[in-house]
C-alpha cells in the first residue's frame, strides 16, 4: 500500500521541471523583447536629439554669420562683399524691405520670397502681414550669397552649415507687438532704434542705432527644420565721459602739468560747453564745462594747474587771453556760473584716470575701428599721416566712421570735413581750415598744435586730450601726464563747440549686441 502511494505522488509531480523551464524561458523572452524595444527607443531618441542639435546649430551658424558680417571692419562684411545689399549708412533698413543671405547646396533653388519654393519664408508674413503690402516677403527681395558660397570656403572638401537663408530686416512696434511710444497701442510701423543708455527701444533715430532682426532657416536632409531669431543692435564702446567741450589730463605726478594756449590774437576763438544740435543751433541739452581738467591729484592740489589753464603763467601768451575782457566773459561759457567755465572734473570716474586704464580704451577702439592709418601696430618713432589720407575714407554726415591714427596726424592744408570718432596716438597738428564733427581723442602723446593759421573752421562734439605715453612710446607708470593744447597767437580757428548730437552720432561700437534670442515654433 505504501509503495502505491509513493508511485501516485511521483506521477502527480512529473513534468513540473518542464513547466518551470518554459516559464523561465518566457520570462527571459519578455525581458529580451523589452530590452530590444528600449534600445530602439533610445536609438530613436538619440537620433532625434542628434538631428535636433544639428539643425539648431546650423541655424545658429546662419544668424551668427549675418551678425558678424554687419560689422563694417569684418573682411567679409556686407560693405566689402555686397555693395548696395544694405541701405547706405545713416539710412534705416525698412521693416517691410527685408534682405536675404542665401546658402544653397548642390545648385538647389533657395528663394524665400517665392510661395512655391520649398524654403518659403512664411514667418515674415506672420510678423508683418498687418503692416506691409503684399506680396510678403517682397518678391524678389535683395539677396547675397553666404560666405560658404564664396572663395575660399566654397573650395573646401567638406560642406558648410546647412542653413538655407538668413533674413535681415528692421523692426517696428507692430512687428514686435510692443508699445514703445507709450500711447497704449503697438501700432507704429516706424523703424525702432536702441537707446543703449536706458536700454529701451525708441522711434527716435537720435537716441542710438537701429535695431535689426535676424532670422535663419536650417533644413537637414531628413527634413528636420529650425527657425532661430536674433534681435540685435550695435553695442557702444564705453568711452571716457565728456564732461567738458575740451577735456585735458593732468596730475601732481612727474610731467603731469596740463597746458592750454588759445590763439591770443584771435578774439573769435571760443570753447563752448553749451550744447548744440548737429546743425549748429543751440540745444536744450545739458551744458558741460568749456574746459575740464581730470586726473589723480591725491596728495596734492589741482588749483595751480587749473589757474594756469585759465590765466597761464601771468601772461597773455598762454591760457585764455586776458584782453579784451569780453573774450573771457563770452568765449568760454558752459555749466554753472563760472566765467570762464573751466573746472576740475570731480565727477570724472577714478577707474579711467591712469595711463593703463585709458590705454585699454585705445586698444578697444582700435580693435573695432573702421580705418587704421597706417595699418598694423604702432611703431616709434611715430610716422606722420597727412590729412589727404582721410579724404578717401568716405566719411559723411550719414556715414560717420571710427578712424585710428597710429602715429602723428597733420591736417595742414586739408580743407576737408571729418565725421565720426578720430583717435590719434601721437601729436595732432590741426588746421583751422579743417572741420571735425564728432569725437576727437588724442590719447598717447596727448598733444594738439597747429602750423597753418588761415580760415575759421571748428570742431563740433567733444575733444579729449590725455598723455599716457612718453616720447619713446612707453606707457607712463604711476599718475597720468599732462595733456597739451597749444595754438599760435595768429591762428584763426573758430574753436570747439560741445554737441551731444554729434557725440551720439560718432559713438564707436564693438559689434552687434544680441538683445533677444528665441526659437520659432513651426
Amino acid at each position: 500500500m505504501r509503495q502505491r502511494a509513493k508511485i501516485r505522488r511521483r506521477r502527480k509531480e512529473a513534468g513540473i521541471a518542464l513547466l518551470i523551464a518554459i516559464f523561465i524561458l518566457l520570462l527571459i523572452g519578455v525581458v529580451a523583447i523589452a530590452l530590444v524595444v528600449s534600445s530602439g527607443t533610445e536609438s530613436a531618441l538619440a537620433g532625434n536629439y542628434r538631428s535636433s542639435s544639428s539643425v539648431y546649430y546650423a541655424a545658429l551658424a546662419g544668424v551668427e554669420e549675418a551678425r558678424a558680417r554687419l560689422r563694417a571692419n569684418n573682411p567679409n562684411s556686407f560693405n566689402n562683399t555686397a555693395a548696395g545689399f544694405l541701405p547706405p549708412p545713416g539710412t534705416a533698413l525698412a521693416p517691410c524691405a527685408p534682405v536675404y543671405v542665401i546658402n544653397p547646396l548642390g545648385g538647389e533653388a533657395v528663394t524665400p520670397w517665392d510661395l512655391a519654393n520649398a524654403y518659403y519664408d512664411g514667418e515674415f508674413a506672420k510678423e508683418f502681414g498687418a503692416s506691409c503690402p503684399a506680396p510678403l516677403p517682397p518678391s524678389p527681395s535683395p539677396k547675397t550669397p553666404s560666405v560658404w558660397n564664396l572663395r575660399p570656403l566654397n573650395t573646401l572638401a567638406f560642406p558648410g552649415p546647412v542653413y538655407k537663408w538668413v533674413r535681415i530686416n528692421g523692426v517696428s512696434e507692430q512687428s514686435l507687438n510692443i508699445d514703445v511710444d507709450a500711447d497704449g497701442r503697438a501700432e507704429s510701423t516706424t523703424p525702432l532704434y536702441y537707446d543703449a543708455t536706458n536700454r529701451i527701444f525708441s522711434n527716435n533715430p537720435g537716441v542710438g542705432p537701429q535695431a535689426l532682426e535676424l532670422t535663419a532657416l536650417a533644413v537637414l536632409p531628413n527634413n528636420s527644420q529650425k527657425l532661430l531669431q536674433y534681435l540685435v543692435a550695435p553695442e557702444p564702446i564705453v568711452l571716457p565721459p565728456f564732461l567738458a567741450a575740451l577735456t585735458l589730463s593732468g596730475s601732481n605726478g612727474p610731467s603731469g602739468n596740463p597746458s592750454f594756449q588759445a590763439p591770443a590774437n584771435n578774439a573769435a576763438y571760443s570753447v563752448i560747453g553749451n550744447d548744440q544740435d548737429c546743425n549748429g543751433n543751440p540745444s536744450a541739452g545739458t551744458p558741460v564745462y568749456a574746459i575740464g581738467l581730470f586726473g589723480d591729484y591725491s596728495g596734492g592740489n589741482y588749483a595751480s594747474d587749473l589757474n594756469n589753464l585759465v590765466n597761464g603763467n601771468g601772461t597773455t601768451s598762454t591760457g585764455i587771453p586776458v584782453t579784451p575782457a569780453s573774450v573771457r566773459q563770452n568765449n568760454y561759457p558752459g555749466l554753472g556760473t563760472l566765467n570762464p567755465a573751466v573746472q576740475y572734473l570731480a565727477g570724472y570716474p577714478a577707474n579711467l584716470e591712469s595711463p593703463a586704464q585709458l590705454d585699454s580704451v585705445v586698444q578697444l577702439i582700435t580693435q573695432n575701428a573702421d580705418a587704421i592709418l597706417p595699418s598694423g601696430p604702432v611703431n616709434y618713432p611715430l610716422p606722420t599721416v597727412p590729412g589727404s589720407a582721410l579724404t578717401s575714407l568716405g566719411m559723411s554726415a550719414t556715414n560717420p566712421m571710427t578712424v585710428v591714427i597710429n602715429g602723428n596726424l597733420d591736417v595742414s592744408n586739408w580743407t576737408g570735413t571729418g565725421y565720426g570718432t578720430l583717435l590719434v596716438v601721437g601729436t595732432f597738428t590741426y588746421d583751422p581750415a579743417t572741420t571735425w564733427n564728432g569725437i576727437v581723442l588724442v590719447i598717447g602723446q596727448g598733444q594738439i598744435n597747429n602750423t597753418d593759421i588761415g580760415l575759421s573752421r571748428q570742431m563740433n562734439g567733444a575733444v579729449f586730450v590725455a598723455k599716457t605715453r612718453d616720447g619713446s612710446g612707453n606707457l607712463i607708470s604711476g599718475k597720468i601726464g599732462g595733456g597739451s593744447v597749444s595754438f599760435t597767437s595768429a591762428m584763426q580757428a573758430a574753436g570747439i563747440r560741445y554737441s551731444s548730437c554729434w557725440i551720439q552720432r560718432a559713438q564707436p561700437t564693438s559689434g552687434y549686441k544680441i538683445l533677444s534670442f528665441h526659437e520659432i515654433s513651426q
